[in-house]
C-alpha cells in the first residue's frame, strides 16, 4: 500500500485530502506545517508528498528545496498544491524539484488522478522487470526505467520524477520532433493542464544536469524538442 504524506495547515482540507486518499486504498500521514512535514519525511520515508505552499513559518518553497537537497528524501515526487495560478509560482516550484501541482479549489478526484500517475511514474511495472533488460542507451547515457536510474559516461545523475519521464521519452523517440503538447502528453496524460513555460524549464533542467551533453536535446524552433539520433 502506497504510503503519502500530506503537509497542509488548513484542518478541514488536510482532512478532506485524507479521508479521500484513505478511501482511494492509500495509507496516509499528515503534518500541519513545514517543520513537522520535514520531520516526517525524514522518518517515514513516504512514497508521495502532498504539499501546500502557502504555510505559516516555513513555507512549502522553503519545504520543497530542503526535500530536496536532503539525500534521504530528494527522490519522493512532490505534488504542490497552491493558491496562486500565476505561471511564476507554479515554474518556482517546478524549478525547486516539485513534479507536479494543483490549483485550490480542486477536486478530490483530480487529485487522486494526479497521485495514481505520479507513484506510476517512479514504479515501472512489473513485466518490465521480467522482460529482461530494459535499458536505454543512447549516446553516452544509460537510462535504466527499472531502476529509476540515469547514468552519464557512468556516472549518475540525480532527475526529478518529471526530468527522468521527459528523458525517457525523448530517448526512446531519438530523431523525432515532439511538441511541448505532446511531451506533456506523454509523461503526464492527456488533457493535462500545464504551462508549455514548464516543459522548457524541465528541459532546461535536464540540459544543465547533463552538462555538455545536454546538447543532445535539441531545440526545434517553432515546435519543440527532440533528442539527436545517433
Amino acid at each position: 500500500m502506497p504510503k503519502l504524506l500530506i503537509i497542509e495547515d488548513e484542518a478541514d482540507i488536510r482532512e478532506l485530502i485524507s479521508f479521500n486518499l484513505e478511501m482511494s486504498g492509500f495509507e496516509v500521514l499528515k503534518a500541519r506545517d513545514g517543520e513537522e512535514g520535514l520531520a516526517m519525511a525524514g522518518a517515514e520515508s513516504p512514497d508521495l508528498i502532498i504539499l501546500d505552499l502557502m504555510l505559516p513559518g516555513m513555507d512549502g518553497f522553503k519545504v520543497c528545496s530542503s526535500l530536496k537537497k536532503d539525500p534521504g528524501t530528494k527522490q519522493i515526487p512532490i505534488i504542490m498544491l497552491t493558491a496562486r495560478s500565476e505561471d511564476e509560482d507554479i515554474i518556482t516550484g517546478l524549478e525547486m524539484g516539485a513534479d507536479d501541482y494543483v490549483t485550490k479549489p480542486f477536486s478530490p478526484r483530480i487529485l487522486i488522478a494526479r497521485v495514481k500517475t505520479a507513484l506510476r511514474r517512479i514504479r515501472p511495472e512489473e513485466k518490465e522487470n521480467r522482460n529482461g533488460d530494459q535499458r536505454i542507451c543512447i549516446h553516452n547515457l544509460v537510462i535504466d526505467p527499472a531502476r529509476h536510474e540515469t547514468l552519464l559516461e557512468g556516472d549518475p545523475v540525480s532527475l526529478s520524477a518529471t526530468e527522468f519521464a521527459i528523458l525517457r521519452f525523448l530517448a526512446e523517440n531519438p530523431g523525432w520532433v515532439f511538441s511541448r503538447n505532446q511531451i506533456i502528453d506523454s509523461v503526464k496524460g492527456e488533457d493535462y493542464p500545464v504551462t508549455a513555460r514548464s516543459v522548457d524549464v524541465q528541459i532546461l533542467g535536464i540540459r544543465k544536469k547533463l552538462g555538455d551533453s545536454g546538447s543532445i536535446i535539441e531545440t526545434v524552433r517553432g515546435i519543440g524538442y527532440r533528442m539527436k539520433g545517433e
